[in-house]
């Protein structure tokens, strides 16, 4: 159980850990809410939560007691001292200083660790995931896949990037996606040189490159795909950078496995695109890991920290962005095996022209 794991790999000096993010809540009970407490101590744990929640999280949670929130200045001391913890850990990268400050003041003598040791613990575990974790991710991904077929039917000239992107949400939420991973991202023509660009009103272009970054959540688990496609016809340069992107996301893929580090991985794509003359126009990592959150360690980049482990799930995502021209971006979801990697990610990656 996930929660034991948690206590049981906290250091000798902290009694337990203060879980307010609901994230990390989500992960360590499986519960979905927008409010609540977890503490996880040595001598037990308890989850905190308000009336709207209270009978869902009677009824949902077993790894933990479940009580009703309703004055957390005088519950939350009382339990911690219940629980005998004198020395309380809580998610330092995660909580304001004033959030901080107000527990301080809450807990009284109740020492909080400030430093990062239970942050770490926690950033350890959710980077290995388990299998039922994988298989959820798997179902997001083919809903995801689903949503590409489907438009590839959708684009053509005259429609805009707005209306590609509601229509991928749209699909995705009606065929089984919980929530949408992230907020979709679909760019095309020029505004495809933007990693990060917003869908807009413009309208897609014959000749236009649209790039699609997309996923789908399931039961709290994510999904992470980019596509670049050609709106009915593609000139030479633009076929000649996507060569280069697909080149060094094969790369990637190639190099991932146990014991790689991320910045090995991460050079695997940045090295080819550099070779071809474009280092400069990859400005972002070529990965991350995925899993209840989109963005999660590991981090395959210049600055990575650490090796790849069976477990990890990490995007491959390299890209090229000529500002003012165009860009191109394709990205897989792989899991780390213990001899290699598990493509997640079955959509066709060689350049597709729709003819919309």
């Amino acid at each position: 159980m996930k929660l034991n794991k948690l206590i049981e790999f906290l250091p000798g000096d902290i009694d337990g850990i203060l879980i307010e993010s609901p994230e990390n809540r989500r992960y360590f009970t499986g519960f979905p809410s927008t409010a609540g407490v977890l503490i996880a101590a040595k001598q037990g744990s308890v989850f905190l939560t308000d009336s709207r929640y209270i009978e869902a999280a009677a009824s949902k949670i077993d790894c933990c007691e479940v009580l009703e929130q309703k004055k957390i200045e005088a519950q939350l001391p009382a339990l911690a001292g219940k629980l005998n913890c004198k020395n309380l850990a809580f998610e330092t990268s995660r909580v304001t200083v004033t959030r901080a400050r107000k527990l301080a003041n809450m807990l009284g003598s109740i020492h909080l660790a400030d430093d990062d040791r239970a942050d770490k613990i926690i950033s350890q575990l959710r980077m290995v995931k388990t299998a039922d974790e994988i298989e959820k991710m798997k179902v997001a991904q083919k809903i995801a896949e689903s949503a590409f077929e489907h438009i590839l039917n959708f684009i053509k000239p005259g429609v805009t990037e707005r209306e590609i992107a509601l229509e991928l949400d749209f699909f995705m939420l009606k065929n089984g996606a919980e929530a949408l991973s992230f907020e979709t991202i679909v760019a095309s023509g020029v505004n495809s040189s933007k990693p990060h660009a917003v869908p807009s009103d413009k309208k897609v272009e014959r000749g236009d490159l649209v790039t699609l970054d997309f996923g789908a959540a399931v039961e709290g688990y994510r999904s992470d795909m980019t596509r670049t496609v050609a709106v009915r016809e593609v000139s030479p340069k633009q076929a000649m950078i996507y060569e280069v992107v697909l080149a060094a996301q094969r790369a990637t893929l190639d190099t991932l496995k146990p014991g790689v580090s991320c910045k090995a991985a991460d050079a695997a794509a940045r090295d080819k695109i550099r070779d071809a003359g474009f280092g400069s126009f990859f400005g972002h990592g070529t990965g991350h890991g995925v899993g209840i959150e989109i963005h999660e360690e590991p981090t395959l980049s210049p600055n990575g920290v650490g090796e790849l482990e069976p477990g990890h799930v990490v995007t491959a995502e390299p890209g090229i962005y000529l500002p003012g021209e165009f860009g191109v971006r394709i990205e897989d979801m792989a899991l780390i095996t213990a001899y290699g990697c598990e493509n997640l990610t079955h959509s066709p990656k060689e350049l597709l022209v729709v003819s919309g």
